[in-house]
């Protein structure tokens, strides 16, 4: 029986997850969870060694991905990762991000592979293809859900409400779901890739 790569893989990781989920959430209260920080990394460590060439991952906000590569540069987790690919990070910066998209494309041209840690609703998310070996899987860290006490969103939140009865939180849910599609969606270029 013949299994393309991407099955195997898909098979590997619904495998993998099955042994974290003790400490693998996407709960609000529960981000800060060292066992779900650790696991998270366990998570990136197995796919870096098992997922040939470019690795995307993507995170809910800035703030959650430094504070996550943090503890993972505490705890050894980027170190481990390293052992098998390079790690680029997207910043608020844009010429840091393009320095940081070229060196990562470089490093997959080469064979060497390399994960790049990345932000829902940043730069990276909205507009750059991982497609052929620049993406071979991606992870989210979360989902991307909007900041709710965003005025232009309460604005337009009422507006959708008053306006077609939608439902706040519906909107919410739907978005974040559209925005994680447009996250996987950046390694979804064609059907070679």
């Amino acid at each position: 029986m013949y299994f393309t790569e991407s099955r195997r893989l898909f098979a590997y990781t619904r495998l993998t997850l099955f042994f974290y989920k003790q400490g693998v959430s996407t709960k609000f209260d529960m981000r800060d969870d060292p066992n779900v920080i650790q696991n998270y990394g366990r998570i990136l460590i197995d796919l870096a060694a098992t997922v040939p060439d470019g690795l995307v991952a993507f995170f809910v906000s800035y703030s959650y991905m430094e504070q996550i590569v943090s503890k993972w540069h505490e705890t050894g987790v980027l170190q481990q990762v390293m052992q098998h690919k390079l790690v680029f990070i997207e910043t608020q910066d844009v010429v840091e991000t393009s320095l940081a998209l070229d060196n990562y494309r470089k490093a997959c041209n080469c064979g060497r592979g390399a994960v790049f840690l990345s932000v829902a609703r940043g730069k990276v998310a909205e507009g750059i293809d991982f497609d052929r070996h620049y993406g071979r899987a991606v992870i989210m860290y979360g989902v991307p859900y909007q900041y709710t006490l965003s005025r232009v969103l309460r604005a337009r939140l009422e507006y959708l409400r008053e306006t077609f009865q939608i439902k706040e939180a519906d909107f919410l849910a739907f978005d974040a779901v559209r925005q994680a599609a447009q996250c996987v969606g950046r390694v979804i270029r064609s059907k070679a890739g």
